[in-house]
Order: structure tokens, then C-alpha cells, then sequence
């Protein structure tokens, strides 16, 4: 079995981060909720705690079984990781008189320690706690201290047990990546071969064992997920991978036939399916957006269920789920919350006698376009960014009709070209354009308007768990606004939306 660092989820917003953390140093790590992880067997070569927004002080706090980790398994614990283990094996955590928020600098550091060797003394790392340690278990050993923190960091005697009251995954902990090394590759002993190559290769195996001479259907969406998932089964499974490419009548101006065209050049099987009136029936007079959401995942079952059904003999629907997905669409006490519902997650209703393979579930974002350029797939496919499966189902706010939909496939047509044109596209994460469920008024001419508004937004981010507004030069806003509202007939306003992940998100809805 491929080897891993197991993350035990206690709820904090930074679980995420640890896992790139770790993945970025080509070692394979998953994230588990801390009441509900598989078995310490000999593949798991250490186990990182995260953090919580829960005190050890609360009834409720989550409380992760730790009989067949600690003492026999490294283990890194983090923020209140570090004080669940102080807590609950002897030492003493208390309220502190104020909370410990934000940057810090290490004002003491034990250099014999592995997990902290190449970090130096004044070392910056970030805090956000409300408790504090007062005394450590018995055998445990202060490593490392700031001026207002005593305990930032302590090892527990003859156990590989490490703990640390700051956050070393996010990137104002200058050091982080350093200690984290330390731990993943010096004390639990990982080889660092978990490579792009290596993730197809394994895959591709894996696949072929899967799913041998059964038929694969699968829905493309021309975005980089569903592609590299196809070039994956394709390898596997050549000629037995069907693709469906279905218009849901929400996507993109164009893209229905020019992303057909590109699918030609990659040797798939693919067939285009115009769904769209099937989508805007089932969705009429739907405002709210989980209905518009189950709504469009349950007509592209539909669609693919009659698609399968004129096949013989398929066993099988492929699908891109990639692991921010999974991890957000998990929801138990304590780990990270679900935001949304997604409509390729959580299995098929009980009509559709297929099973699923999804060959990008353990994989974040960025890692699927590394994966995707090993296997050879161009820059248009890879750059492209992001869409939501729902499409702009989700970024008209309210109802949907057709009208809205050319309206908005309009202004986000000039909005996109705009990007390409300006050398913009490629520095932005994920762009897109809303369409308001407001109208304002306005003047055109010498005649009073009153129209819609869209919002713009575009974010940079490097697996969309976070994200920033991107700072667009002013000058590209007003040349983008004043086309928009001259060429798009119904719209007369433009705003752009500074907000970033989190507290909102990236989509509206």
C-alpha cells in the first residue's frame, strides 16, 4: 500500500492546509475526521492532529482515540491538538487572559530536536488560541518558546510525540514547511515518491485492476478535472471509456461545440448531448441554490442514465471529484462544516445500476493539472479555470429562465475575452460573472433605464480552500464595465466583488 501521514480533522479551517503542506513535499497524506479514521497499520508512518475551533475546557470537545497512535506512531500535534495531549495526559490547560492571535517570533528554540532543526530562534510563526498551557504530562520537555507563550512547543520523552502550539501550515509561519519536513521525512521516515508520474503510473494500475474489461461511462465538462479523469480511464481502459459531454443550456457562450472540437485531438470516445430545454424545465420557478443545485445533479443523472441505457453492458460512471470536494461534502461533529452540496458527490440513486470510479479523489487542484500535464493534455485544457458543475445555474442569482442565461453568457463572454486579450487570464484562479437578482436605474442616451446588474469577480487562490480578490488595474474594470453595458442589451450596472474565502466564498451561491 502506497504509504502516508494520516491527518486526524478536530474542525479547524487550516486541516486543508496541512494536507498541501504535506503533499507539496511529494509524500501522500489524507485527511480523516478525528472520530472516524481506518486502521494504524504499518502504510501510516505518522499521524498529524489539527487544530479546532473548540476548547479542551468544553463538554463537547471532540476527544480523537489516540490508544494505537500515541507512544507507537510519530505524532505531530497542532494548536489544540497540543493541548488535547496536555490536557488529557497530565498537564494542565487553562483560559489565557487574552487571546493569542497572529504573528509571533520564537524566542527560544532547542536545536536537538529534529523536528526543529534549520529553524532559527526569532523564527515568525502565527498563533490563534484562546487557551494556553499551563504544565505539560509527565516526560514532556518545553522546545520551543515565544515571548508571550511559554510552552509554544513540547516533546514528549521516548514517544516521537511532538507538540505545538502555533500553526506551522500556513504560510505567515515562515519556518513551517522546514518543521513540517522535519517530521514527515526525518521522523516518520517518508521517501518522497509521491510524485505526478508516480500517481499516474500507480492509477493507471489500479484502474485496470478496478475495472477490467467493464464498460466506464463518463460526463465531460471540458474543465481540467473531468479531462484528466478521462485521460486516466482512457489509459486503463481505452475503448470501454464512453464520454457523454452533455449541454445543460448553462454553460459558457460557445463552449458546447468549441470544447467538442477540442476533445477530437485526444482520442476519446465522445459524445455531445443538447439537454438543455430537459434542464430548463426541471428548473423553472427554482430560486433557492441547494434546489438549483440537486435539481442540475439530478437531470445530469437522468441524462446519463439514458445515455448508459443505450449501451450495453456499461458497469460504470466516472466522475472528477477531486478532494476539496470530499473533504466538504463530509459533515460530522467537529471537522470542517459542509459550505455546499455537490452534485458529483455521495453516491447514485438506487435507478442507476452503476457503480462509481472516481480517479481524482485523493487529489487537489493544482495536483490534477500536474497530474494532467504528465499525461500530455495542452495549456487550454490545463489553464482553463474553474467552472462549477452546476454552471451558471449558480451564478444567476434567483430563477432561472433562458433569457437571464443569454444575458449573463454575454457579459461573461466579453469579461473572459477581455482577460485573455490583456494577458490577465492565466494570474487569476477562477473568474466569473453574476447576474444580480436587482435592477437599478440608469441613463442611456436620453431615455431612464431600468436594468440589470451584474457583479464580476476573479480570485487568486492555489486549490480554491482560500482565496483573495484579484487587484485588476482600474483602468481594466472601466473598459470592461463600459463594453459590457454597451453590448449587452438588459444590463446597465457593473460592480466587482472584493470579498475574499473566507469569510465569503467563491461562488455567490
Amino acid at each position: 500500500m502506497q504509504e502516508m501521514i494520516l491527518i486526524l480533522d478536530c474542525g479547524s479551517q487550516y486541516t486543508q492546509l496541512i494536507a498541501r503542506r504535506v503533499r507539496e513535499l511529494n509524500v501522500y497524506c489524507e485527511i480523516h475526521p478525528y472520530n472516524d479514521f481506518p486502521e494504524i497499520d504499518d502504510h501510516i508512518k505518522g499521524v498529524i492532529l489539527s487544530g479546532s475551533p473548540f476548547s479542551v475546557r468544553q463538554d463537547d470537545h471532540p476527544v480523537p482515540d489516540l490508544s494505537k497512535i500515541k507512544g507507537k506512531k510519530p505524532l505531530l500535534a497542532v494548536c489544540y491538538g497540543a493541548q488535547f495531549i496536555a490536557h488529557n495526559f497530565g498537564g494542565e490547560v487553562q483560559a489565557s487572559s487574552k487571546r493569542e492571535y497572529g504573528r509571533a517570533k520564537l524566542s527560544h528554540v532547542d536545536h536537538t530536536q529534529p523536528i526543529l532543526r534549520g529553524i532559527p530562534q526569532d523564527s515568525q510563526v502565527w498563533m490563534s488560541h484562546a487557551d494556553t498551557i499551563f504544565s505539560l504530562p509527565k516526560n514532556a520537555e518545553i522546545i520551543c518558546s515565544t515571548d508571550d507563550v511559554t510552552i509554544a512547543g513540547y516533546y514528549i520523552q521516548k514517544e516521537y510525540t511532538y507538540a505545538i502550539q502555533f500553526h506551522p501550515e500556513v504560510y505567515h509561519s515562515t519556518d513551517g514547511k522546514t518543521l513540517l519536513q522535519n517530521f514527515v521525512v526525518s521522523i516518520c521516515g517518508c521517501d518522497q515518491s509521491w510524485t505526478p508520474e508516480s500517481y499516474v503510473k500507480t492509477t493507471v494500475e489500479s484502474l485496470k485492476q478496478q475495472l477490467g474489461s467493464d464498460k466506464v461511462l463518463l460526463g465531460l465538462s471540458g474543465g481540467v478535472d473531468s479531462s484528466v479523469a478521462a485521460m486516466l480511464l482512457h489509459r486503463a481502459i481505452g475503448e470501454n471509456l464512453y464520454c457523454i459531454f452533455v449541454d445543460n443550456g448553462l454553460l459558457r457562450k460557445h463552449e458546447f461545440s468549441s470544447v467538442l472540437d477540442q476533445y477530437k485531438y485526444l482520442g476519446l470516445n465522445v459524445k455531445g448531448v443538447d439537454a438543455s430545454q430537459r434542464f430548463y424545465d426541471a428548473l423553472k420557478g427554482e430560486s433557492d441554490p441547494e434546489g438549483k443545485r440537486k435539481i442540475i445533479g439530478r437531470v445530469f443523472i437522468e441524462v446519463f442514465d439514458d445515455e448508459a441505457n443505450q449501451l450495453s453492458d456499461v458497469n460504470w460512471l466516472g466522475q472528477g471529484t477531486i478532494y476539496p470536494d470530499v473533504i466538504e461534502s463530509k459533515s460530522v461533529k467537529g471537522p470542517s462544516a459542509t459550505i455546499k452540496s455537490h452534485h458529483n458527490v455521495g453516491g447514485l440513486p438506487d435507478f442507476m445500476k452503476l457503480k462509481v470510479v472516481e480517479p481524482l479523489s485523493s487529489l487537489f487542484k493544482d495536483e490534477v493539472r500536474e497530474v494532467g500535464h504528465t499525461l500530455g493534455l495542452s495549456h487550454e485544457i490545463l489553464g482553463r479555470h474553474p467552472f462549477p458543475g452546476p454552471g451558471l445555474g449558480i451564478r444567476i442569482l434567483g430563477d432561472i429562465t433562458p433569457e437571464k442565461v443569454e444575458v449573463l453568457q454575454n457579459v461573461d463572454y466579453i469579461y473572459t475575452e477581455a482577460l485573455k486579450e490583456e494577458g490577465l487570464y492565466d494570474q487569476i484562479w477562477q473568474a466569473g460573472s453574476i447576474l444580480l437578482p436587482v435592477q437599478s436605474v440608469g441613463v442611456m442616451g436620453d431615455e431612464r433605464t431600468y436594468e440589470n446588474a451584474v457583479a464580476l469577480r476573479a480570485v487568486t487562490s492555489t486549490d480554491g480552500m482560500t482565496a483573495d480578490w484579484f487587484h485588476f488595474p482600474h483602468e481594466f474594470l472601466a473598459r470592461v464595465s463600459n463594453k459590457i453595458i454597451n453590448q449587452v442589451k438588459g444590463v446597465n450596472r457593473v460592480v466587482y466583488d472584493i470579498s475574499s474565502k473566507p469569510p465569503a466564498t467563491i461562488e455567490w451561491e
